[in-house]
């Protein structure tokens, strides 16, 4: 009897303690998706039309088209719903490269023929850039000394996340690691400035061919050096790179650019130019057959949302 009894009683206990034990597990686990929830910087998914509705509420001329720019989009090009993105300066280059990451797309071609490892390198001493000392990292305005190494972490970011996603197959697994690293400020920042300075190579490298004329170069830089703010690579650097993430975002040359490097093709629904032929553009608007295709939407041209279709 006396055992029957300490058996009753450690069962009872071992009971109460494996439901406490459950309890404070599930609890743990809802605190911990509400801070992943609260730290993404790519929401997700939510009903367009809900959106709008709440976005836009009141009768000003102003927000009955943005109404009627989303039941264009949800009537027309079949977008039931859409990702918001963080309004920030990183807004437009977040949302590109969420996509990218996503949808399993590969390096672009040219960047599988290069190790991007080396081009801070390659930029700061076989081409004498010394100037890019000044190059800021978003709302880190001055680095210095100290710029070559940051560069080489972010490109070495951008390199590894890349290439590990892109190898991941399962589309939910994929989607579970793009939500770990965009909920991650320090990480994904990195991220945007390697593409930044992605940017600045690129455009280096064709303005030493633009000089030497040695061959061609896409239309989008002469339209980037015909500007008075980027008539050559260091003042598109002081003017328009150091500022991209702290008090500025891509603007539409520079989307041309983004695409082209990357090798996708960006679609973009632009809905304050509702009922206009600018409504739909596409960056850049010369792309090869076998380009991925991604979508953004936006409402001012400053911040980008991810639309979803749905058939």
């Amino acid at each position: 009897m006396l055992s029957m009894s300490f058996l009753t009683a450690l069962f009872w206990y071992c009971r109460r303690l494996y439901g406490f034990l459950a309890q404070l597990l599930k609890r743990w686990s809802n605190y911990l998706q509400r801070q992943l929830i609260r730290n993404l910087s790519v929401l997700p998914e939510v009903d367009l039309l809900g959106y709008s509705a709440r976005e836009w509420k009141g009768e000003t001329k102003q927000a009955k088209q943005m109404r009627e720019a989303y039941e264009e989009l949800f009537r027309s090009c079949h977008i039931k719903y859409l990702r918001p993105v963080r309004r920030d300066n990183y807004s437009v280059v977040r949302a590109v490269l969420f996509q990218i990451f996503s949808q399993g797309i590969h390096f672009p071609s040219w960047m599988k023929e290069r190790d991007i490892l080396k081009l801070p390198e390659k930029l700061l001493y076989s081409q004498g850039c010394n100037w890019i000392q000044q190059y800021s990292f978003g709302p880190e305005r001055y680095t210095g000394p100290n710029t070559f190494g940051k560069l080489r972490k972010c490109m070495e970011a951008l390199k590894t996340n890349w290439a590990e996603i892109s190898a991941t197959r399962d589309h939910e697994e994929r989607g579970s690691m793009c939500n770990t690293l965009f909920s991650d400020e320090s990480k994904e920042y990195k991220l945007y400035e390697a593409i930044k300075f992605i940017m600045l190579y690129e455009v280096v490298e064709a303005y030493e061919q633009i000089k030497s004329r040695d061959e061609p170069v896409h239309n989008l830089f002469s339209l980037l050096f015909a500007r008075d703010s980027s008539s050559d690579p260091l003042s598109f650097m002081m003017n328009h790179l150091n500022s991209i993430g702290d008090s500025i975002c891509l603007d539409q040359v520079e989307l041309f650019l983004l695409g082209y490097l990357l090798e996708v093709k960006i679609r973009v629904y632009r809905l304050h130019r509702f009922n206009t032929e600018e409504f739909q553009v596409t960056y850049p608007n010369e792309y090869r057959r076998e380009w991925n295709e991604i979508s953004l939407l936006t409402e001012d041209d400053r911040y980008y949302h991810i639309p979803l279709f749905r058939t």
